[in-house]
């Protein structure tokens, strides 16, 4: 099948079935898994225009609320974390689109930037593995009813706070706040929502539990790419002669229909994997794509 506006030729049943696979995994540690699938349409279909981040925040738009809903179900959203990180990402990701196409519409220099983006985010799961090792933080939440929910959620301008698993977990709101500003302009940048950059930090940086803000990471990214795509469509016009800009809503349609499968059995699922897991995986995936990326372009 060819799609038109990105110019890729694939079957049609490829992209479902590899953001199934990649959302099913990724979206136990809260991350849509937008960041393994940019690669993938970079190297592997060559969609190598703007155009592949706003197609890449389509996938989000489409994926994640079956897995966020899954995570409401079982009372696992922490609602201070969550709007603290939309209302810090959100401009940071209107940012992020200026800066990709101001200064990396190229797809040369924006390959090492992608690739400094997953070394970085996989060299903090492995350091938090190694902080973590021989325990496990998180516990198994299958069959404890008990601590699988959310309570007593707090939010002031110093501190959020809230009750999981028998613990009270307590965070600063102007560092959540600056972090996802941060985040929402790489973001932006990469086309990814930010998701897979936040959660690791809530986990590795803040102490926080991956099975309860899995959910308030997969909200904020959805709706920081809802912007990022209204973002991209609009400004459009501006490039129309010159560069794919808006994206390819068919091919990111057919990424978030595997999405949809894939995030809400991997929320399902959640609860009986061990974090130290999921995370050993996608820092080996992370770690090899981010130096194909940049040791490649420094060796052309």
């Amino acid at each position: 099948m060819h799609f038109v506006v990105s110019g890729v030729d694939c079957p049609i049943w490829l992209p479902p079935l590899v953001a199934f696979v990649v959302s099913f995994f990724t979206s136990m540690g809260g991350v849509s898994g937008a960041f393994l699938l940019l690669p993938f349409q970079m190297s592997f279909l060559g969609f190598t225009s703007p155009a592949v981040s706003p197609t890449n925040l389509v996938y989000n738009i489409v994926s994640i609320p079956s897995g966020v809903w899954r995570y409401l179900r079982e009372g696992r959203m922490v609602w201070p974390l969550t709007w603290v990180v939309i209302v810090g990402t959100l401009p940071g990701v209107v940012a992020g689109g200026f800066i990709r196409l101001a200064w990396l519409p190229d797809p040369g220099p924006f390959k090492v930037f992608v690739g400094c983006v997953l070394l970085y985010i996989g060299a903090r799961m492995f350091w938090d593995l190694l902080k973590q090792r021989g325990q496990d933080k998180a516990p198994l939440l299958e069959g404890q009813p008990a601590l699988c929910t959310v309570d007593n959620c707090s939010l002031t301008l110093l501190r959020l706070s809230f009750d999981f698993g028998g613990r009270t977990y307590s965070c600063s709101t102007v560092g959540i706040f600056l972090l996802s500003l941060a985040v929402g302009m790489v973001g932006g940048v990469y086309g990814i929502g930010g998701g897979s950059i936040v959660a690791p930090f809530f986990v590795a940086v803040y102490g926080l539990p991956v099975h309860a803000v899995a959910g308030a990471a997969l909200m904020g990214t959805f709706v920081t790419s809802v912007v990022g795509v209204a973002f991209y469509q609009a400004i459009a016009p501006l490039y129309a002669g010159q560069m794919a800009v808006a994206p390819d809503w068919l091919l990111g349609l057919l990424f978030g229909l595997g999405g949809v499968a894939g995030m809400y059995c991997g929320a399902r699922m959640q609860k009986r994997v061990k974090p130290s897991y999921i995370k050993v995986m996608l820092g080996l995936i992370l770690l090899g794509t981010a130096g194909k990326y940049v040791v490649g372009y420094f060796m052309n």
